[in-house]
């Protein structure tokens, strides 16, 4: 049985009205369970998605992770929050990733990745993606210091993931899917601009060609696309012309690897879609809303039965 926990953002949404959540998407019986309806108060309400929403999502063995724009809050399984976390340098974060006790964490405001300890609950380690214009370089920062760096967003990180070959992260105007290990940085592959969610997969990578509409796998001999769905502007709804200038139906964003061959891709109106890469074809989809601003953010395997 495939079940995933999705989150999810209303982009535009206003003060006192829920502007994300959380679900339990049950593909087998194709429904879903809305578990956190998210309306904070608190948050920068301007732009488009801004501080809305929930973001990133991750688990160790006992516990369920959720970023919100400035803060990692901590979950049971049964989304009891046992507590939040923020740190100055973490701002407008997308996905998160756990490995070996650690949560990262994209600061995209930041340009930056953000370390977790889970067993100290604090953060721990950061690394700083920087340019002079002509040279990249990743340089690590204490994120309880001073030495981290300014508020500029100029890469829009927003993927992380961590294997046993060191740390993976992209955005949507890096030059492709970067790699940092031993303390360098390297390009694993080039990107086209306006991607989410790049990770290493197999021989190649997969991404959310958010631009062209499409969930992209490339490898050396070998390119997929799964068009992201699509939907008859008459059922959709909040169209009308200020929310229209805000979102758009098929912007893909949220991606997970479900089992081998079988990829999860989200997009707006809140859609989740079963791809499968071996058999070339889109084997599902559930939508959760209609709402054209409601847009998919965080996808992952729900590990707790």
């Amino acid at each position: 049985m495939t079940v995933l926990l999705a989150t999810s953002v209303i982009r535009g949404s206003r003060q006192g009205d829920s502007h994300g959540g959380a679900f339990l998407i049950d593909f087998e019986r194709r429904t879903a369970r809305q578990v956190l309806d998210w309306n904070a108060q608190d948050i920068d309400w301007t732009g488009r998605g801004w501080d809305r929403g929930l973001r990133g999502v991750a688990f160790d063995q006992t516990n369920v992770f959720l970023a919100a724009s400035d803060e990692l809050f901590v979950y049971n399984k049964t989304f009891e929050r046992l507590g939040g976390y923020r740190n100055r340098y973490l701002k407008h974060c997308h996905v998160i990733a756990e490995r070996e006790g650690m949560v990262f964490l994209t600061s995209t405001g930041f340009d930056s990745i953000l370390g977790f300890d889970l067993a100290a609950r604090a953060f721990r380690w950061g690394l700083a993606l920087e340019s002079d214009g002509e040279t990249l370089r990743a340089r690590p920062f204490d994120p309880e210091g001073e030495d981290g760096p300014e508020p500029i967003n100029r890469f829009h990180l927003n993927s992380v993931g961590a294997d046993a070959r060191g740390l993976h992260f992209a955005g949507l105007r890096t030059p492709g899917l970067l790699r940092y290990a031993a303390g360098k940085l390297a390009l694993l592959a080039t990107l086209p601009e306006g991607v989410h969610d790049a990770r290493p997969y197999r021989d190649g990578i997969v991404f959310n060609d958010t631009k062209a509409d499409v969930v992209r796998f490339v490898a050396p001999n070998r390119q997929q696309t799964f068009d992201v769905p699509r939907y008859d502007p008459a059922t959709l709804t909040h169209t009308d012309s200020d929310d229209s200038r805000i979102a758009r139906q098929a912007f893909g964003r949220g991606l997970c690897v479900v089992a081998d061959g079988l990829i999860a891709a989200g997009s707006s109106p809140a859609t989740v879609a079963l791809h499968h890469l071996d058999e070339n074809r889109t084997l599902s989809a559930v939508t959760l809303s209609r709402d054209i601003r409601t847009a998919i953010h965080g996808l992952a395997v729900w590990p707790f039965g």
